[in-house]
């Protein structure tokens, strides 16, 4: 070791034997896990007496405060001046005051979670820059455990540093190591001492981490214009523009405009002051700009010059005036076209809007169809429908209970494939409706409900509440309405019906529905549960009429609240 580096070393032992470091921050942050300290130095002005207690308090503010003392709290022993953490924990954080007579010093400690996958914590991170040739000195010493240490290790970004000529390091030893080094720029990055000290038997570490950065030679920097040497500028005439020009330089260069013409200045050309900035990295950034008012053509196809210069070298940049093309119009016959064109598109796009809705049931049902869609195979029902319909039928009633017991079965299951659930079939009689039917329903996707005017009367009252109820409440079922004779007034109906979401209503004429590719079958199908069929072969595609006696009268209404 040269005789420099051990009067250093030398130095720093005898000042950290001699004078322990005194906790002069009031505001403190910490990493948990690593030993830690308070400590309390009297000043010039203060004296301390036999007869004081010195005391140490802690607060965090729900507890109120509580004397510290190294029974209740074996990690925390108390030295008088000092109060020492084995080590601190994230429990710690709070205030702490120490008292002794009248005179009382509080801190605010921080405990921070350690960094699991760094071996320092940023935030206690301390910052040192070096310019790039200079002396770069980073010495791993720690005032007041320094009789402590057990073993010191160096690492930078992390990794260990091993001894080499380019760092000047004293190995593991009770002796404090060293880098001193000509700093490079790949010197640059975090260095980490880590101290190992034993007390009462086990081993504990702190960490000391020194950010470098490594600034270039502010004394030897190449003057740089930002952007292209070559600038062309538009300007219109009788406007003023401005011209702006930047550059890196040292400490002792400037930039300046050069704008002289042979028959002398042009009067409406000024140069304004310029800007100057020092960078973080130590070098200067200069900006100046050049105003020309009232541009005409002699300011047009002239180079104003931009330079900027020290001691070591010069950069100039080039600016020359254009006067600005302005676009030409349009011709009247490409303008027109164009316009014919966007009229034709807006009126083509609002057709096929208009008949996507007009025929978006067909739509939906070609897309079933096209897609081999079928929303029945995983929801675990059994129907697709129940049927709720006019059970104690009077004679005037026969068509109802017809269309009900044999026209949908015979439409919905043999032509298009779904699965009805019908009381009069498939309800096996002496059980217990009641509880049959509330089975049956949530066993189903949908409700067809077959309304007329004696509907609410008739026991049918239980099956429309409950499938509201698995409507609204549960949201597992789906209504279809169907009025089978015309009616003018719904009041008899109960009003939570009005909270479902849709109120489309499909008229039925019985001469122009018994075709099943008719409209009323197709909003049948858009509102029944999406399902791949295959029509049955061999079957006519026209219903047979119900009554060659009675005819069909009136309209039918699908009313689907989906």
């Amino acid at each position: 070791m040269c005789q420099r580096e051990f009067l250093l070393v030398l130095l720093v032992r005898i000042f950290v034997h001699t004078s322990e470091t005194c906790t002069s921050r009031l505001n403190i942050t910490t990493v948990e896990g690593e030993p830690f300290y308070l400590k309390f130095c009297l000043s010039s002005s203060e004296h301390e007496s036999e007869s004081n207690t010195i005391r140490w308090y802690k607060s965090n503010g729900s507890q109120g405060q509580v004397e510290l003392n190294s029974r209740s709290l074996p990690r925390i022993s108390l030295h008088n001046f000092s109060l020492e953490f084995w080590p601190v924990e994230l429990d710690d954080k709070g205030s702490y005051f120490f008292q002794m007579g009248n005179i009382t010093k509080v801190w605010n400690l921080n405990v921070v979670r350690r960094n699991k996958h760094s071996c320092f914590a940023k935030n206690q991170v301390i910052s040192k820059t070096v310019e790039v040739e200079k002396t770069l000195k980073i010495l791993c010493a720690s005032s007041y455990f320094q009789g402590l240490i057990h073993r010191i290790r160096l690492y930078k970004d992390c990794e260990k540093i091993a001894e080499t000529q380019d760092y000047k390091k004293i190995a593991e030893s009770d002796t404090n190591p060293l880098i001193q080094k000509n700093a490079e720029f790949k010197d640059q990055g975090y260095y980490s001492c880590v101290f190992s000290i034993h007390h009462n038997g086990k081993v504990f570490n702190i960490t000391k981490t020194f950010n470098v950065t490594i600034l270039g030679d502010r004394n030897n920097i190449i003057p740089a214009l930002l952007g292209p040497k070559l600038n062309y500028v538009e300007v219109e005439l009788g406007k003023d523009v401005q011209l702006n020009c930047s550059a890196l330089l040292n400490e002792d260069g400037y930039i300046y405009w050069n704008f002289q013409r042979e028959n002398g200045p042009d009067p409406n050309v000024q140069e304004e002051n310029g800007m100057r900035i020092r960078t973080p990295e130590g070098k200067w950034f200069a900006s100046k700009i050049l105003r020309i008012k009232n541009v005409n053509e002699n300011n047009l196809n002239f180079s104003y010059n931009c330079t900027a210069t020290n001691e070591a070298d010069t950069d100039t940049q080039r600016y020359i005036l254009l006067e600005k093309t302005h676009g030409t119009d349009l011709p009247g016959h490409v303008f027109t076209g164009g316009m014919i064109i966007a009229v034709l598109l807006s009126v083509v796009v609002m057709c096929l809007v208009i008949l996507g809705i007009i025929y978006r049931v067909d739509l939906v049902l070609f897309y079933r169809r096209f897609m081999g869609r079928d929303e029945t195979l995983t929801d675990g029902k059994t129907y697709d429908a129940f049927v709720s319909y006019l059970k104690e039928s009077r004679p005037e009633d026969g068509e109802e209970h017809m269309f009900a017991v044999e026209v949908l079965p015979r439409v919905l299951e043999k032509h298009f494939g779904y699965k009805l659930c019908i009381f009069e079939r498939d309800v096996m009689p002496g059980g217990a409706v009641v509880d049959e039917i509330h089975s049956l329903i949530q066993k189903s996707r949908r409700i067809i409900i077959v309304l007329s005017k004696r509907y609410m009367s008739d026991a049918v009252r239980y099956e429309l509440e409950s499938g509201l109820h698995e409507a609204l409440v549960e949201r597992k079922i789906k209504i279809i309405l169907i009025e089978f004779t015309p009616i003018s007034d719904f009041t008899f109906l109960p009003q939570s019906l009005k909270l479902l979401k849709s109120h489309r209503v499909l008229k039925w004429k019985a001469e122009k529905s018994l075709s099943y590719n008719s409209r009323f079958w197709k909003n049948l199908l858009y509102l029944m549960p999406a399902k791949a069929f295959k029509p049955a072969e061999g079957e006519s595609e026209i219903l047979p009429i119900f009554s060659t006696t009675e005819k069909l009268h009136g309209e039918l209404s699908v009313s689907a609240y989906l």
